[in-house]
């Protein structure tokens, strides 16, 4: 796991300090969703360790994850960042479970709600440089209109998203001077989100 061994995560990281949105598009299983838990984790607590050469931010932020749906977002963003709720199938023996047990320190979250299907919907992360971060959770399948409203610092979407629900992200971090990013797997093919990223490829 040494960071030698990953120079796509560490440009990628490294990248965000001059772009307002990037896109790491990969295969499946290299740790893209690690790395965007990774980088969410640092924005949130401003705990950024030496090596860090990415965008910094000195005070507490206002942030999204966005999965697919609900339920990978509950499954997969959540348990990255919080930890595994409880036992399911798809938690190992030796997989720890409960609150904090994922890349957020548990000391550093202050407090979380809960909305549909056991999904934390809200968690607030206590910010090293003063004040308390709030990360929502929310998901592509609630729709575009549900992703209107106030600005954001971070936005970072977990698989694909449709481009207008993509479009809608930037513009929560226009005023904030903040930073949206994705990553995926392009399984659905050369679609407008995927094209945004290669443009190149439209010729």
């Amino acid at each position: 796991m040494r960071r030698e061994l990953y120079p796509k995560h560490l440009e990628f990281f490294a990248v965000g300090a001059g772009e307002r949105e990037r896109c790491f598009m990969a295969g499946n299983r290299v740790g893209k969703t690690r790395a965007g838990a990774c980088e969410m984790t640092y924005h949130l607590t401003g705990r950024y360790p030496a090596w860090w050469q990415g965008k910094r931010f000195d005070t507490a932020i206002e942030a999204w994850a966005v999965g697919s749906t609900t339920q990978t977002t509950r499954d997969i963003l959540q348990a990255e960042l919080l930890g595994k709720p409880a036992p399911a199938k798809e938690t190992s023996p030796e997989d720890a479970i409960g609150l904090g047990t994922g890349m957020i320190p548990a000391n550093c979250i202050v407090d979380t709600r809960k909305g549909a299907d056991g999904m934390i919907e809200t968690a607030w992360i206590r910010h090293i440089g003063g004040g308390v971060s709030i990360l929502g959770f929310k998901s592509c399948k609630q729709g575009r209109e549900s992703f209107a409203g106030t600005g954001k610092h971070v936005i970072w979407v977990d698989e694909e998203c449709p481009f207008d629900i993509y479009l809608e992200c930037l513009t929560r971090t226009m005023t904030t001077k903040g930073i949206t990013y994705l990553t995926f797997t392009p399984l659905q093919g050369m679609t407008e989100t995927v094209l945004h990223f290669l443009p190149a490829a439209k010729d």
